[in-house]
């Protein structure tokens, strides 16, 4: 069976999988609100049966609202936190608006009108809770059978620099992805490797190496070259036979979105503005005082603990305080435990790298866990820094990277975060400051309450369970 038809096949087992639950959970509803007598006995039972009307109201339209939220559609990574959101959108709405056409149509059955309001809240609780259990079993079925090579689409890399050994760690990282990467073409000769994975050929050899390995998806990674050679690529994958799908280089990141504006007629491309405005500021900057007021509450035993075992370990102070450079472009000092030796930059400053020497003993486990980072939550207590942002940089490295990187220097209309939107997303250490940009705009222009939610829960979880060949910043 072709990897189309087993996505298809996913689809349609989620759809089947959601009407069954919510059917449970109507049921489970029925039940409790004759067991429970709250908020007083139920004085008129009225048959399951009878209901029969509301409830396939019901779960057509709570279907049909995930489908419209792209709910039905198998992503290759899932956010929990998106999968709750969404679920619990779909759910709220759908049964207000049954509730509203169940008491149109059935304006003459007073069974569906004297509907009982307790069973009303324990069946949106119930299939919410449902729902959400049930796609987060999908979702593990789905990654065992991937393990076992069923669903899996195999891929080709196009392109040769940072961009595409970035996505090939990923998917080499990430196998619940879904990938089997077949291997890479650039301009290289064939038989070399990258990274342990093999290079098959050029852009040229696109056709032939699609039909002779099977190849399901091309990845093309080159936002380095020109629009004309990507194009070029495109073209000998044969649209329609694979499927496609580029890497954006930095103005097709920013202009995602865009409006269209006119000029006496002649059109304009209006770039997206920034999301954090106004008022914004001001709740975001309550929301960074709340939770480090509660975070430094929370965490001082483990904070006191931190401070004496360095103390202990190796001579020197316990705090590293460095000047790095935050909103406006404004100097700040930035506190952090010590995880390094005192001598650490005494030839200058010095970019940290995996398994860094410098790193004293106690400091790799405190770096490994991002226990080191915690004194940030005093910049955050003090306005100078958030909980979510791009990651602050020191004023050498800033003045290196706004020479070379486009943009580089609008991450500066934020104030730094303890952590962001790229590295979330594995952008961490000394990876391609190109693409941590991108994400870091990305993330000024998007801006919710939701997605530092997101990132914040994502770094958490990040933190518990890290990978074992994944860098820490």
């Amino acid at each position: 069976m072709s990897t189309q038809r087993i996505r298809t096949l996913y689809s349609v087992t989620l759809v089947a999988l959601d009407s069954l639950l919510i059917g449970v959970a109507f049921v489970l509803a029925y039940r409790l609100r004759i067991t429970i007598a709250w908020p007083e006995p139920l004085a008129n039972q009225v048959p399951l049966a009878n209901y029969t009307g509301l409830f396939v109201i019901q779960s057509v339209i709570i279907v049909t609202i995930l489908f419209l939220n792209r709910q039905y559609y198998i992503p290759r990574s899932i956010s929990r936190i998106d999968q709750v959101y969404y679920v619990f959108v779909s759910v709220s709405v759908g049964m207000l608006i049954a509730l509203s056409v169940a008491t149109i149509i059935f304006r003459n059955n007073q069974a569906i009108l004297d509907y009982p309001r307790a069973m009303m809240v324990y069946d949106w609780l119930l299939t919410i809770v449902l729902l959400t259990a049930g796609r987060i079993l999908h979702t593990w079925v789905r990654k065992r059978l991937q393990d076992r090579g069923i669903g899996k689409d195999r891929v080709l890399i196009v392109g040769t620099g940072d961009t595409a050994r970035m996505i090939l760690q990923r998917i080499a990282w990430s196998p619940a992805l879904g990938y089997d990467l077949v291997g890479i073409v650039n301009g290289e000769a064939p038989g070399s490797q990258i990274l342990g994975f093999p290079v098959l050929g050029q852009p040229e050899d696109l056709p032939e190496l699609i039909t002779e390995y099977h190849v399901d998806e091309v990845i093309v990674a080159m936002p380095e070259k020109g629009h004309r050679e990507i194009l070029h690529v495109i073209s000998y994958c044969e649209r329609g036979r694979v499927s496609i799908k580029v890497f954006p280089d930095l103005f097709q990141y920013i202009t995602t979105h865009a409006g269209i504006d006119d000029l006496g007629g002649l059109p304009l491309l209006a770039v997206r503005d920034y999301a954090l405005r106004g008022y914004l500021l001001a709740l975001k900057r309550l929301i960074d005082f709340a939770l480090s007021t509660v975070g430094l509450i929370i965490l001082s035993p483990l904070m006191l603990l931190a401070a004496l075992a360095i103390k202990l370990e190796s001579p020197g102070p316990v705090f590293f305080v460095q000047p790095r450079m935050g909103l406006d472009g404004r100097e700040f000092m930035m506190i952090k435990f010590r995880s390094m030796r005192t001598d650490a930059e005494k030839d200058g400053p010095g970019w940290t790298v995996r398994n860094d020497p410098r790193q004293t003993r106690l400091g790799t486990w405190l770096r490994r866990l991002e226990v080191d980072e915690l004194p940030n939550l005093i910049n955050v207590w003090l306005g100078e820094m958030s909980l979510v942002g791009p990651r602050p940089e020191q004023a050498y490295y800033v003045e290196q990277f706004r020479r070379y990187v486009p943009r580089y220097m609008d991450r500066h209309r934020e104030k730094g975060g303890m952590t962001g939107w790229a590295q979330v997303n594995g952008l961490r250490g000394d990876s391609s400051i190109s693409e941590r940009t991108k994400y870091d705009l990305w993330y000024s222009e998007n801006w919710s309450i939701l997605l530092d939610t997101k990132i914040l829960l994502r770094t958490l979880w990040q933190v518990i369970t890290p990978k074992p060949d994944e860098p820490r910043y």
